[in-house]
């Protein structure tokens, strides 16, 4: 058998400019202090986060199913969306009782 010849037809300078712009974005990223971060839904499409009466923890309901008995729904306002955000930290430390209302956690809960 021959030798197989390929050859590659590359735009001149198209390399280069991809290359700048990940340059650029990656030295906008360290002066500003920024990272480039992907935020993590709580819960994926078609779901809505759930927390556990009294204790620690967490889980994800489909819509239109009610929570099973010894979950409950986040307070309206309250409800985290991101991992990390503002209300996933708050619920880490907190939960509802038997009556709804808020309470800390005891710690390592």
């Amino acid at each position: 058998m021959g030798k197989t010849d390929i050859r590659v037809r590359v735009r001149p300078g198209r390399g280069l400019v991809l290359a700048g712009a990940a340059a650029a974005a990656a030295a906008v990223s360290t002066l500003t202090g920024c990272s480039l971060q992907l935020e993590e839904a709580v819960c994926g499409g078609g779901h809505y986060p759930v927390l556990a009466v009294n204790s620690g923890g967490g889980d994800c309901v489909p819509d239109g199913e009610e929570p099973a008995e010894g979950w409950a729904r986040y307070p309206e306002g309250k409800v985290p969306e991101k991992v990390g955000d503002k209300w996933y930290v708050y619920w880490s430390t907190h939960t509802l009782d038997g009556k709804g209302a808020i309470v800390e956690l005891p710690e390592g809960e």
